[in-house]
């Protein structure tokens, strides 16, 4: 047996599809595509929003439909990856999400702009979790993984930033509509190169029947939470309709746990999320998404109104930040993934990236885009982007395969879950520090000049004041992947992880 076996491995090591760097080349430009859109839109939303006549009290929902339906159905869409195959699932993601985007560009009324985002959120949670599942079943030697995961890795991470800028050229220089218009070649080209290119490995399919008690709570659970964070941005933390979100989320994800525990085809199998490694990844990731999500919204801002920075150039003040996440990711990342155990790269890459987020807590009205603001974003880049590879990489790794799509979908859950928070969060913790700094001063000043100037310094001050909320999230993220993410590095032999030991089957080759 060892003798046919050891003849067999060869064989075995270069069964995976010949086409998966290709592959790899499509699931890219469609994850690309996802995150853009979690950018792109904001910088129009000023434009659509005079264009079709939208209320400021309304505007919040452009960004609010898409981050429901996309956070509420991401347990389900991962689900219905596993079920009807990821490759369909990501085409059918992209198709849909590419019509959404059609819809979205001619809109004419803010009801048809809502449901367009909404249809987007939709495709987009079955998209995100087929493309990296795929990948999960396509690359399973730890150097091609390392490879691929850090590519994956830099445009999840940097692919927000990439959104700013080509943003700010579509609506300085096109119109809005192209924000959504451009989403289209995107989906075609990787729909057609999924198609001809992608072979997905046979026997991972999920077949046992849709636990629909688990879809219909885990949505409604999801939806309400994420609702609620950003209904406290808006309408404050003590709004009674608010607190009544927190507590229905909280009562129907604990009734999916326990209706997950006992059913027996799971949507989400809780040997998912129990496992030392995978729960760690999941919550460390999630609350360093919290900290970067805020930094986006407060640089954004930052750069155009105190600063006076067009659209453009505000793209391209966070080109330092796109270029460390790609290095962090391709060549730190991938380097020494295949060396070190991952926490060594989670743990030190969310400190690093910490230590960018003190510089910022320096910021004044007047402080030096080269001095201040390119030091900080090349040290968040280059410490998320090292993080994030190895973090999306074992969030994968050695799960079941009929598992793959709801791991993944975990992974965008916790980004998700995490953006809403964090947004509203440290949104919330800006505008009272602002408020108070404001009120504490504003009687001085004599002129409309000094009185703008401490407006300035109020909205600068309330920056800095969220920053450093921000920086200790960085380092708890740091912390939780230091102690509960006990992987080896991938290849070696893995440090005992407790109960979840057991679940960690390797991911089968199949030859075509």
């Amino acid at each position: 047996m060892s003798e046919t076996a050891s003849k067999a491995s060869p064989a075995a090591s270069l069964a995976p599809d010949p086409g998966r760097w290709k592959a790899l080349v499509f699931i890219a430009l469609a994850q690309l595509m996802v995150v853009l859109d979690a950018t792109i839109v904001n910088i129009a939303l000023p434009s659509a929003q005079q264009d079709l006549g939208i209320s400021d009290g309304n505007r919040q929902w452009v960004v609010t439909a898409y981050a429901l339906a996309f956070g509420g159905l991401l347990l389900f869409g991962g689900r219905i990856a596993d079920l009807w195959g990821r490759k369909r699932a990501f085409v059918i993601g992209l198709a849909g999400f590419a019509a959404a985007s059609a819809l979205g560009g001619a809109a004419t009324t803010g009801a048809m702009m809502f449901g367009a985002r909404a249809l987007q959120g939709v495709f987009g949670a079955l998209l995100a979790p087929a493309a990296l599942s795929l990948l999960a079943v396509m690359f399973t030697d730890a150097r091609e993984r390392a490879k691929a995961f850090g590519i994956y890795g830099a445009i999840a991470g940097g692919g927000g930033a990439v959104g700013l800028i080509l943003g700010g050229f579509l609506t300085e220089y096109l119109d809005w509509r192209w924000t959504f218009f451009v989403n289209i070649p995107f989906a075609v080209v990787a729909a057609a190169g999924a198609w001809f290119v992608i072979r997905e490995p046979r026997g991972g399919r999920n077949r046992s029947s849709l636990d629909i008690p688990g879809v219909i709570l885990s949505t409604l659970g999801l939806v309400s939470l994420v609702y609620g964070f950003t209904r406290a941005e808006s309408d404050g933390w003590s709004d009674s309709l608010t607190v009544g979100m927190f507590v229905a989320s909280a009562v129907l994800l604990l009734s999916f746990v326990l209706v997950e525990s006992r059913v027996r085809a799971p949507l989400l199998p809780l040997r998912v999320v129990t496992d030392r490694n995978r729960g760690g990844v999941y919550l460390s990731l999630g609350l360093a998404i919290i900290a970067m999500f805020g930094l986006f919204l407060f640089l954004t801002y930052y750069l155009q109104v105190v600063k006076g920075y067009s659209p453009v150039r505000t793209g391209f003040a966070f080109l330092p930040m796109i270029v460390g996440m790609i290095t962090g990711s391709t060549q730190i990342g991938t380097r020494l993934m295949t060396r070190v155990a991952p926490r060594l790269l989670m743990g030190p890459g969310f400190l690093v990236a910490a230590l960018g987020m003190l510089l910022l807590t320096q910021m004044e009205t007047g402080s030096s885009y080269a001095a201040l603001l390119l030091p900080a974003m090349l040290l968040l880049g280059l410490g998320m982007g090292s993080a994030f590879m190895p973090a999306m990489s074992l969030a994968t790794q050695g799960v079941r395969p009929q598992d793959a799509g709801v791991a993944s979908a975990m992974v965008n859950t916790s980004q998700q879950v995490g953006g809403a928070i964090g947004t509203a969060l440290l949104n919330t913790i800006a505008a009272s520090a602002t408020t108070s700094y404001i009120a504490d001063r504003i009687g001085s000043a004599s002129s409309p000049s000094q009185q703008r100037l401490v407006q300035l310094e109020g909205m600068v001050e309330g920056y800095t004041s969220a920053i450093w909320f921000a920086v200790g999230i960085l380092v708890a993220a740091a912390v939780i992947a230091l102690t509960l993410v006990n992987a080896g590095k991938p290849g070696g032999s893995p440090v005992a992880s407790g109960e979840g030991a057991q679940d960690e089957a390797p991911v089968p080759v199949v030859a075509h």
